[in-house]
């Protein structure tokens, strides 16, 4: 059953009430990256949520993303929705890295904004990939 028992997922790494809070930022595309979703989220981010249109639709098509999201990135020790916070606000200073364990390039991205905010761009492109790898065991 695709991981869904009585229409709930198997496991909750990303949270429902974290996506809506990140779509009242959505026509910057925030929750689109949190949901694992980096190219629509580049779009809503350079097209202000395609005029304001799509990031009114993502309304009601954030259950659905959050399943999907449930459904795809591996549960663990690491918490997605914290890991999003931090990069959220505290990106640039590498405190998320940080919380992942990732002390060298934390210390790096302090020092550096971020590495000149590019690193907290492709952060924002694979934070999900990054944590479901730390989960699985695989870095």
């Amino acid at each position: 059953m695709n991981g869904y028992g009585n229409g709930q997922p198997a496991h909750d790494t990303h949270s429902k009430v974290l996506g809506y809070l990140l779509w009242i930022f959505g026509f910057l595309g925030a929750h689109r990256f949190y949901y694992g979703k980096p190219v629509t989220g580049t779009i809503w981010f350079f097209t202000l949520g395609l005029l304001g249109i799509g990031w009114i639709i993502d309304l009601f098509l954030i259950p659905a993303m959050d399943r999907e999201a449930d459904a795809r990135f591996q549960p663990g020790r690491v918490d997605y929705n914290l890991a999003w916070i931090l990069l959220t606000f505290l990106g640039i200073f590498g405190v998320h890295r940080l919380y992942q364990g990732k002390w060298i390039s934390a210390v790096i991205y302090f020092f550096t904004g971020g590495v000149f905010l590019l690193g907290v761009l492709y952060d924002f492109w694979t934070l999900n990939r990054q944590v479901s790898e730390l989960n699985a065991g695989r870095r």
